[in-house]
C-alpha cells in the first residue's frame, strides 16, 4: 500500500515505521530537526518489539508534496486538524480514505467539514510513545494497538482490508462493528487521566490514592459518560465506575501527554479533552461542573506557559 503519515512523532512515526518495515510505501509528513534528521538518516525507532528504521526519503515538510496514495493516516496534535483537513482537500491525496490515530471524539467531525464523509474511518489506538532526539521514535512497552472500523456500511470492505494490513505488519488491529462507541470509550478514560494528572500535577497512583482526588477522577469521567449517552452513544451506567477499577491496575507512575505538556511548558489539548466535554456538555444541557473547573484551572496553561503579560 502506498500510506501517507500526517505527523512523524510517536503514535504516527511508530506506526508508520512498522508498516514501512513491512514493505509498504511510507511517506511522512514532518517538520523542523525531526524532518532534517529522517530526511538525511530515516526514521529510527526504538521498541521493545524490536529496532527498525526507514529509508532517508520517506518525509516530506508539506502535504502539498505528497504523491497519491491509498490511505492516509492522520497522527498530529488537535490543534493542527483544521489545518491539516484543507490541505488535503486540496492535495494529490485528498481521494484517499483518512483515518485519524488522534484523540477525542471531535476529530472526524473536523476532518468531516472539509472532506467527504465516506473518506473518513473510524479509528483509535493504544501505545505509549514519543519523539526521543529528532529521527528517532521510542515505544515505551509492548502495547501498540489500532482499532478501526465504518462509520458507513460501504467503508466496510476498505475497513477490513486494512486491518488485514496492520496484522500483517506485526501490528495488533481490531475491526470495530460499533467504532464510534469505542471512540468514546477511550475518551472517558482519557479526559479523565488528563484531568486529573494534569490539575494535580502527580500520576495516577497518587491521585487514585486519596478519597478526595479518587473522586475527582470518577466525577470527570463519569460526567463524560452523561454526555456521551446524551449523544446517543450507548455506554453503559456503570462505564465510569468500570474505568475507575481499570484506573487500579495501571502502574503507579503513569501519567498523560496533557500533564507532560503541562510541565513542558508546551502548548496543551485542553480545548478538545476537559474543555471540549464542558462546551459540548453544555451545548446538549448536561451537567459537567468538573470538567468545567477543570478547564478553568488549566485555562491559563492553554497555549503554553503563561507569561504573565
Amino acid at each position: 500500500m502506498r500510506i501517507a503519515v500526517i505527523g512523524a512523532g510517536g503514535v504516527g512515526g511508530y506506526f508508520g515505521a512498522r508498516l514501512a518495515a513491512a514493505g509498504h510505501d511510507v511517506t511522512f509528513v514532518a517538520r523542523g530537526k525531526h524532518l532534517e534528521a529522517i530526511q538525511r538518516t530515516g526514521l529510527s525507532v526504538h521498541s521493545p518489539l524490536g529496532e527498525f528504521r526507514t529509508s532517508p526519503a520517506s518525509a516530506v515538510p508539506s502535504i502539498s508534496d505528497l504523491g497519491s496514495a491509498d490511505l492516509v493516516l492522520v497522527a498530529v496534535k488537535l490543534w493542527d486538524t483544521e489545518d491539516v483537513a484543507k490541505q488535503l482537500q486540496s492535495s494529490k491525496v485528498r481521494q484517499a480514505p483518512v483515518l485519524s490515530l488522534q484523540n477525542g471524539v471531535h476529530k472526524d467531525g473536523i476532518l468531516r467539514g472539509h472532506l467527504p464523509e465516506e473518506q473518513i474511518l473510524g479509528g483509535l489506538c493504544f501505545i505509549s510513545a514519543f519523539i526521543e532526539e529528532p529521527g528517532v521514535v521510542r515505544h515505551n512497552s509492548s502495547l501498540q494497538k489500532i482499532v478501526l472500523g465504518p462509520y458507513h456500511d460501504s467503508q466496510r470492505p476498505t475497513s477490513e482490508s486494512f486491518v488485514g494490513t496492520l496484522l500483517e505488519a506485526g501490528i495488533d488491529a481490531e475491526l470495530s462493528a460499533d467504532v464510534e462507541k469505542a471512540i468514546w470509550e477511550k475518551f472517558v478514560f482519557l479526559v479523565g487521566l488528563s484531568a486529573t494528572t494534569a490539575t494535580v500535577r502527580q500520576p495516577i497512583g497518587v491521585i487514585r490514592s486519596n478519597k478526595r482526588s479518587r473522586r475527582l477522577l470518577y466525577d470527570v469521567m463519569a460526567e463524560t459518560v452523561a454526555l456521551a449517552q446524551a449523544t446517543g452513544v450507548r455506554l453503559d451506567d456503570d462505564f465510569a465506575s468500570a474505568q475507575l477499577d481499570f484506573c487500579d491496575t495501571l502502574p503507579a507512575g503513569m501519567t498523560s501527554s496533557m500533564h507532560n505538556d503541562l510541565e513542558k511548558g508546551n502548548r496543551l489539548e485542553l480545548p478538545w479533552l476537559s474543555m471540549g466535554v464542558a462546551d459540548l456538555a453544555a451545548q446538549r444541557n448536561v451537567a459537567a461542573p468538573r470538567n468545567r473547573t477543570v478547564s478553568d484551572i488549566l485555562a491559563p496553561y492553554v497555549l503554553g506557559q503563561p507569561t504573565g503579560e
